[in-house]
């Protein structure tokens, strides 16, 4: 109540707070030099592969009334404005899966109503935004950011699961769609005889599956035996956008027999084509001709009861972006990083609701804060010192070998160098060129038209799987399925921590709990028309956090269960860490310089999760809790 009674208290404190700092945050980013490039193309193909996909799912779903343009649009559009007026200038914006979704719904509602029709539906879907808006706007101007806090890993990770899932399900109705003629196209052309069709979906999952294991090996090149580390970081940063390339070219080796649109290509209209350009029409000003997607007059046709009724949709959609908004902005500076910088949860929710007016009047989906984007931004902006960090943390190494330590100590030491130097703030080029990486998106167009549409779905179901890692939810499923004479094998390798601190039953019963609870979460996504009320059960979540579980589980157990930090217990044995350094030390002695191939990336990968969290790895507590993870005299002889 303290907050309601002081409006725009928070957003005034994130101005303040920012405006110490903005200067500062340009020029980092002019001063950085070349550096900022690879951080930049990383988070650009990260950024625009998925919503290239997310603009080919809308074209289905909306039978052509938004596309890939609209979607690059919107993504530049906001990503610009942010990048110069945000409070957060670390988060990275972009039409996400949710937001798809509502379209979809809003879509289908606005498509079987005589009165709105297909005709009507973005200026139907521009007073949604309009609602939307003016709640963003209420929820900034009360400060109900201060709830941001209340939203605990088991929220976070239950919407990161849907996410997931929402993803691999894209992914496969995609690669049984290349088996299929799509609509509105004339069944009687010669690639959609039997034989063509049937060879475009074979097709399509040799690239949907070749580029799933190629960008899921390639993501893991630190970990690679062979090559320089500079190699394996080149391939580990770059080698997804890199395998969509290659897949993209290898489309092209099909024999010239073969009809042309097969493989099929993402469609998408040229931003200056006339197929593209019959969507806008040019407004007349004294000033100047502004371009807009829809007619402000048809805004003005939709009838009264459909204004009002859009408020049910906006609710929901003003609750999924203050969510999904704030989330993704929490992650991308919580305290492992040590920013020095404040937050600006208030102010960006504010900005938030101007730039979904924005792309609601000109008939662009709006776009929203992203996960995991936006961690991933964070760590990789990260300037480690490399010469010291090298020189620390493989001297360190050096003494433990030479004290016989364990590799529980030799990892423990080294991580305690790692933190010692983390102390000190991050510097972090934060203002970057997101419009740079927005103009990018657009001006390609004619590029993005050569990539296969299986290829786009197997980069659908790289992102699902890739975001499981890290993941405590998925870890404790896949707990469930190992035998009880099995489990004391998860104390030998990396485990969570909470494998030796909770008694089993206790992980399974929450395990089970948050699975029953997630498939609630997303079989609401399935129900027609009530489908869009989906981002309410997470906000009902808090309330279950904060009075029921605390009566079914222990506190201890469920600070452990629901921790805020992602806290790795080394397994014993393992293979010895020793082999690997006294080779290093071998090359290193008598060099000032410490020439030893450890390269930053790789350090970061190790320490922190996918998440972009720092793992905080410790000894095993004791060996007496062993028995928490298997039932006494479970483990059965081989």
């Amino acid at each position: 109540m303290e907050y309601i009674r002081t409006p725009f208290r928070g957003i005034l404190n994130d101005v303040r707070g920012r405006a110490a700092c903005y200067k500062q945050d340009w020029v980092g980013g002019i001063l950085s030099g070349f550096g900022i490039l690879a951080p930049t193309t990383y988070i650009f193909f990260a950024s625009a592969l998925p919503v290239i996909a997310f603009g080919e799912q809308l074209r289905r779903d909306t039978d052509g009334s938004l596309s890939t343009v609209e979607t690059l649009v919107s993504t530049a559009l906001c990503g610009i404005i942010h990048s110069i007026l945000g409070g957060q200038p670390l988060l990275i914006l972009g039409v996400a899966e949710p937001t798809v979704i509502m379209y979809t719904y809003l879509y289908n509602f606005a498509k079987e109503r005589e009165d709105l029709g297909q005709k009507l539906f973005l200026a139907w879907a521009g007073w949604v935004c309009v609602w939307t808006a003016l709640l963003l706007f209420l929820l900034a101007i009360f400060n109900a950011c201060a709830l941001i806090n209340r939203f605990t890993r088991v929220a976070g990770e239950l919407f990161g699961m849907l996410i997931t899932v929402l993803f691999m399900q894209e992914a496969i109705k995609g690669m049984v769609s290349e088996f299929e003629i799509p609509k509105a196209e004339d069944p009687k052309l010669e690639k959609y005889q039997f034989q063509w069709l049937y060879t475009n979906g074979l097709l399509g999952i040799i690239f949907t599956f070749g580029l799933l294991y190629t960008a899921l090996k390639s993501r893991r090149a630190r970990a690679w035996w062979y090559g320089t580390g500079w190699f394996r970081s080149f391939i580990a940063d770059y080698g997804v956008p890199l395998m969509v390339v290659v897949w993209t070219a290898l489309s092209f080796s099909i024999p010239s027999k073969v009809p042309s649109g097969v493989p099929r290509k993402l469609f998408s209209p040229l931003p200056w084509e006339s197929s593209s350009l019959h969507h806008w029409t040019v407004i007349k000003t004294p000033a100047a001709n502004i371009y807009c997607r829809i007619k402000l007059q048809d805004m003005g046709n939709v009838p009264p009861e459909y204004i009002f009724a859009a408020f049910i949709p906006a609710v929901m959609i003003a609750g999924l972006y203050f969510f999904d908004h704030g989330i993704a902005s929490q992650m991308a500076q919580q305290k492992e990083f040590n920013l020095k910088n404040p937050s600006a949860y208030h102010y960006d929710i504010l900005l938030l609701g101007f730039m979904t007016l924005l792309c609601g009047l000109i008939g662009l989906p709006p776009s929203n804060g992203v996960l995991p984007q936006s961690p991933m931004h964070t760590k990789s902006l990260a300037v480690v010192k490399r010469q010291l960090i090298r020189r620390k943390m493989v001297a360190s190494a050096k003494e433990s070998i030479k004290q016989k330590a364990s590799n529980s100590e030799i990892y423990g030491k080294m991580q305690d160098v790692f933190i010692e130097m983390d102390c000190s703030p991050i510097t972090t080029v934060v203002r970057e060129l997101e419009d740079t990486k927005g103009g990018t998106s657009v001006s390609a167009v004619p590029a993005i038209k050569l990539i296969p549409t299986s290829v786009l779905w197997g980069y659908f179901a790289y992102m699902a799987i890739d975001s499981l890692t890290g993941n405590q939810f998925w870890e404790r499923m896949l707990l469930l399925f190992i035998t009880p004479g099995r489990r004391y094998r998860v104390l030998e390798g990396v485990h969570a921590s909470f494998v030796e601190s909770v008694p089993f039953k206790y992980i399974a019963t929450f395990t089970i709990f948050q699975f029953v609870y997630f498939l609630f979460c997303f079989g609401v996504t399935w129900i027609p028309i009530a489908g869009i009320l989906f981002p309410l059960p997470f906000f009902v979540l808090i309330s279950i956090r904060q009075h029921i579980l605390p009566k079914l589980f222990c506190p201890n157990h469920l600070r452990e269960l629901d921790a805020a930090e992602y806290e790795e217990i080394s397994g014993n044995p393992r293979i010895s860490l020793s082999i690997s350094f006294k080779e290093r030390e071998a090359h290193a002695l008598g060099n000032e310089e410490g020439e030893v191939e450890m390269c930053d990336a790789e350090i970061l990968d190790e320490l922190t999760t996918s998440r972009g969290e720092l793992k905080v790895r410790t000894v095993s507590f004791n060996e007496e809790k062993t028995t928490q993870v298997y039932p006494e005299g479970a483990v059965q002889p081989e």
